[in-house]
């Protein structure tokens, strides 16, 4: 007997090409979803999708603008037409191309941000809901940040994922009675490919370890971290689980630094 907790069920994955939407889709399609690999990027989503059939999944590609109505209308009728239903949308595209202290964000960045960080996750949402009370329910996951929560930067990045939380927040109050569910995902410092290129490009170490000071597990965080959160909410594992965020951060906005806690309540003498 299959015990693959999503088996049977089709989900989209915007921004799936690499990093963390790629090891969301991969780990969705290894628990029996097929998978909607939604990205501009087609070189990196067709290897996404190689390495979801390397492992006997089922996976499409589907090329997808998310701030582009009539491309993510293309995508969710393409992943209609293939698979029959949308089960699960997990709203992962973003960016923060640009984005700097407040008043150095010129107006284009701004909208930019805003439109790929919010508008797009709202547009995907819009489209896929009417399938997903047709079909009795469905699970919606946006990949947010720890920025949404606490003061660390990137104003315009910040207050999009912010009003992703605010947005899907109503989605799980004005549908969940048509089995909806909506939650958002707010990693720390994730450590992927691309991530891991810069560091190695602009990271000195003493900025590393300050960075790593931040965090009361004392390390970053992996794409696969995240991949198992939104594997918690999409599952029924999460069944009970909507309007809510869940932080994976390594415990970066619970508190104050280690530098802190080491200074005035002396830590180390745990040791």
């Amino acid at each position: 007997m299959d015990n693959r907790v999503l088996e049977g069920q089709t989900a989209i994955v915007t921004g799936g090409a690499k990093g963390i939407g790629r090891e969301i889709a991969s780990t969705l399609a290894g628990e029996g979803a097929k998978v909607v690999v939604a990205d501009v990027d087609a070189e990196n989503a067709f290897e996404t999708v190689s390495r979801i059939e390397a492992a006997d999944g089922e996976a499409l590609f589907v090329k997808t603008d998310v701030t582009g109505t009539t491309s993510v209308r293309s995508m969710v009728d393409e992943t209609l037409e293939e698979f029959g239903t949308v089960d699960i949308l997990v709203n992962n595209a973003g960016g923060a191309l640009n984005d700097d202290i407040a008043h150095t964000v010129d107006q284009d960045s701004w909208e930019t941000i805003i439109d790929l960080n919010l508008t797009g996750p709202y547009t995907c949402t819009r489209e896929v809901l009417p399938v997903m009370i047709e079909s009795d329910g469905g699970s919606i996951v946006f990949v947010s940040s720890a920025n949404a929560l606490t003061g660390l930067g990137l104003p315009a990045y910040s207050a999009a994922k912010n009003g992703t939380h605010a947005f899907s927040r109503l989605i799980a109050t004005q549908y969940g009675r048509y089995g909806v569910r909506s939650n958002a995902v707010c990693p720390g410092t994730i450590i992927t490919e691309s991530r891991r290129e810069q560091r190695a490009a602009d990271w000195d170490e003493r900025f590393r370890e300050q960075l790593l000071d931040q965090y009361p597990l004392q390390e970053f965080g992996t794409p696969n971290d995240v991949a198992n959160a939104v594997l918690y909410l999409t599952s029924d594992f999460g069944r009970f689980v909507t309007g809510t965020e869940l932080v994976v951060d390594g415990g970066l906005t619970c508190g104050l630094d280690q530098t802190f806690q080491r200074t005035l309540y002396d830590i180390d003498r745990l040791e």
